[in-house]
Order: C-alpha cells, then sequence, then structure tokens
C-alpha cells in the first residue's frame, strides 16, 4: 500500500498495459483516474477495480485536445482533491496505419503526432498546478524502443516523447515534480497483435535476450517504482522494459 492516500491519473487506462498500470496502482493504494477515449473501456476497468477494492473512477478525455486534458484533470481535482501521478499511457497504436513518410497521408500524419506526441504535453500542463500545491509529483511518459530505431512516425513520435521527458525533468524539477519513461520492447497486447503481422512475431522473438514477448504485467514494476520514493532522486530517465530489445544480439 505505498500509494495510500495518493491521487494516480493514468491515460489510455481502458485496455493493455494502461489497464495493467490503473490496476497495479489501485492495488497499491492509489485512488485512480481511469482516462480513455473509449468511455466505455474505462468504465469498464474502474469497475473492475472497485470489485477488488480499489479506488477509481473512469473519465472519458481525449489527450489531442488541452481542453479534454484540462477537464480531465479537474474531474480529479474534484473527486479526490488533487493529483500526485500523471501515467500519459494514451497513444494511437493498435490498428495505426502503416505507412512510409513519404506515403503517409498528412492528416492522419497530424492527428497521429497530436496524440502520440503533444498528448503527453497537454495531460502534463493540465495536472502540473494541482501537483506543485501538492508539494509535487511524479509523472511517467509511455516511450517505446522504437524511439531508437527507423520505424517511421511511430518512431519519431517515441523519439519526441524521449526528449520531452527529459525537457519536462528539467523545467519542472523545482516544484519537485519528476518526470520520467518507461519504453517497451515488443509486449503481447491486442494492439500489438493489430500491427505486427503473425509470421513477424517468431523472428522478433529470436532477436531478443529473453526468449518471449513482454507481457503488460512486465511492465508494472518499473512504472511502480519510478513512481514512487524509491526513485525520489530519479527524473529525466528513459527505462528500457525490453527483454534485452535493444542489447541487440
Amino acid at each position: 500500500m505505498r500509494f495510500a492516500d495518493k491521487v494516480s491519473i493514468v491515460t489510455g487506462a481502458g485496455q493493455g498495459i494502461g489497464e495493467a498500470y490503473a490496476k497495479a496502482l489501485a492495488a497499491e493504494g492509489a485512488r485512480v483516474v481511469v482516462a480513455d477515449l473509449n468511455g466505455e473501456q474505462a468504465r469498464r476497468v474502474a469497475k473492475e477495480i472497485e470489485a477488488t477494492g480499489g479506488t477509481a473512477l473512469a473519465v472519458t478525455v481525449d489527450v489531442a485536445d488541452p481542453d479534454s486534458a484540462l477537464a480531465m484533470a479537474d474531474f480529479a481535482v474534484a473527486a479526490f482533491g488533487g493529483i500526485d501521478h500523471l501515467v500519459n499511457n494514451a497513444a494511437i497504436y493498435g490498428g495505426m496505419q502503416i505507412e512510409s513518410l513519404m506515403k503517409v497521408d498528412l492528416d492522419y500524419y497530424r492527428k497521429f503526432m497530436s496524440v502520440n506526441m503533444d498528448g503527453a504535453l497537454h495531460c502534463t500542463r493540465a495536472v502540473h498546478r494541482s501537483m506543485r500545491e501538492r508539494g509535487g509529483g511524479s509523472i511517467v511518459n509511455q516511450s517505446s524502443t522504437a524511439a531508437w530505431m527507423a520505424g517511421g512516425f511511430y518512431s519519431i513520435a517515441k523519439a519526441a516523447i524521449n526528449s520531452l521527458t527529459v525537457n519536462l525533468a528539467a523545467e519542472l524539477g523545482w516544484m519537485n515534480i519528476r518526470v520520467n519513461a518507461i519504453a517497451p520492447g515488443p509486449t503481447d497486447t491486442a494492439a500489438t497483435r493489430s500491427v505486427v503481422p503473425e509470421e513477424f512475431v517468431e523472428p522478433m522473438v529470436q532477436g531478443l535476450a529473453l526468449k518471449r514477448l513482454g507481457t503488460p504485467q512486465d511492465h508494472v514494476g518499473a512504472l511502480l517504482f519510478l513512481l514512487s520514493d524509491a526513485a525520489a532522486w530519479t527524473t529525466g530517465q528513459i527505462l528500457a522494459v525490453d527483454g534485452g530489445h535493444i542489447v541487440r544480439l
């Protein structure tokens, strides 16, 4: 119960890794705002948390819209009195278009970046005042090992998240707000299965030091560490949780 009396917002918490994050935080005593563009999925996760004795409320949010991000923050403050943690997990990934930089429709590109790159900034701007009023806070952004690879506009967005993490850590440190990121490697989620062709999975696994896909639960320990007081002097870091993906054996 290391997060008793803490308030945590997790965006993109309606499924996959974000759902695992929200449930793990609730299990550690946090009051969790389950935020997702899919309100039905967010409500499902919140109800499942409540059913196991945790405390959670669902809110629909479009992280690409600064006003929606502000409404999410206001909802958390009104419901729970303030904000201590923000997990910027929301992204367009499952079902995303696979297209080259030379051919991708520019309207889609701009929408993609507004969610996957700008969304973390919008949400951070929305919550940082409440964190400052409570004496500080902790933010974890969701990056990817794709940030270090040539993976088109998805890689560009995740590389931007890494840079945003470092810049926000520098800018918010005087408020006692820490900002770090987790960079998952290939993880077995419905979103990944919708993007990666089945015949590519086994060669990808063989390229890992640990010969299996990750699971959402594999990322939970890193999140809980980075949000906790155990990481009180850790900020501006990108922690790869990837089975040795970036080792490239």
